[in-house]
């Protein structure tokens, strides 16, 4: 009996790599990091914001590090869970898609239909309606633009609408699973990733329907457009570190599912989906790019029409991966730490 116990233990053993190992490879993109901060230069920006942009910089970089330092143990537990059950991820995650859509006579289809009718609705409010009403701000940045609306609004939309799926349906994967949670040996730490999976599958066609947009609109096939995949990822992982976050929140308090809707309808509007960032002062552009979402939706369009690769906004890809990084160590440490309670109350 004990043998036995000792075998199952060890199959359930949580596989991490290295601690050394780790934290070295760590300290070394952490160091390469600080030294690109540090020697890169604008000489078109204002010295005195650059110099307190690499002050910020460098101080999140220190308290990552040593955050990182003293808790190793709890921030890889998740990850390794994650890893070690890729291969039930997948499947499961191909289940959940297929699962949503059984039993209609259109299938995916529905899937579909809904957020390209939104695209042609907001074209038609916005390219086409409002078109003659526009004010003279608007019209100059849509010429300088140089894009047609229709592109613009798909660029915008098509990570908006992975966002949206995947947060929302990540805040209810616990409760949508609720009796696989309560399963013993069951790693529920799966189910969020499931969901988000379930949405990117989606998101993958509504990638390639913007491919045809551009391609229709003037703007052909660019070595830019392999920038998609990274912005993918960016978004992935953001995505998942909200989402172990709303999750293991809406366990105990299941308000926040009407918070998340509520909160996705003032972030559309907030983030430039709909609207060109451009038309904002300069003194305030700067919030909005405090948002992760628009990081991802301008990456979308500079990578379609704008011909800019990610590296050349530098401080926006560092700004927006430090915000990925405490999200998904506070994400993970509130569901590690929630976790035992969950089939109690489920």
């Amino acid at each position: 009996m004990g043998r036995n116990q000792g075998i199952l233990n060890k199959g359930l053993e949580i596989r991490r790599p290295p601690k050394k190992a780790f934290l070295g490879v760590f300290y070394v993109l952490a160091l390469a990091l600080f030294l690109l901060l540090v020697l890169h230069k604008n000489p078109l920006a204002d010295q005195h914001t650059e110099m307190l942009k690499k002050i910020c910089g460098s101080l999140l970089i220190a308290m990552s590090c040593i955050g990182v330092s003293f808790g190793y143990d709890k921030l890889t537990v998740l990850p390794g869970e994650l890893f070690q059950n890729r291969k039930l991820i997948k499947k499961l995650a191909i289940n959940d898609f297929k699962k949503r859509y059984a039993g209609s006579n259109w299938g995916i289809i529905w899937a579909l239909v809904q957020p390209i009718v939104t695209v042609i609705l907001y074209y038609i409010v916005f390219g086409v309606i409002f078109e003659g009403g526009r004010t003279e701000e608007l019209a100059e940045a849509q010429a300088a633009m140089q894009v047609p609306q229709v592109l613009f609004l798909t660029a915008g939309l098509v990570p908006w609408f992975f966002f949206m799926e995947g947060l929302t349906n990540g805040t209810t994967s616990l409760l949508e699973y609720n009796y696989l949670v309560k399963k013993v040996l069951f790693k529920i730490s799966i189910l969020p990733v499931i969901k988000v999976i379930a949405a990117m599958f989606i998101h993958v066609f509504f990638i390639l329907l913007l491919f045809v947009v551009a391609v229709i609109n003037g703007h052909g096939p660019s070595i830019y457009w392999i920038q998609i995949i990274y912005y993918m990822g960016c978004e992935f992982i953001l995505i998942l570190s909200l989402s172990f976050l709303t999750c293991s929140v809406a366990v105990f308090l299941r308000d926040i599912i009407h918070f998340i809707g509520i909160f996705m309808q003032v972030l559309q509007w907030a983030t430039p989906i709909l609207w060109n960032i451009e038309m904002l002062p300069d003194k305030y552009r700067w919030i909005v790019k405090l948002i992760p979402v628009t990081y991802i939706v301008e990456g979308y369009r500079n990578s379609i029409y704008g011909e800019t690769w990610f590296f050349e906004h530098f401080y926006s890809s560092t700004y927006f991966w430090i915000c990925v990084v405490i999200l998904f160590c506070i994400g993970t440490l509130v569901f590690k730490r929630t976790k035992p309670h969950f089939a109690d109350v489920l």
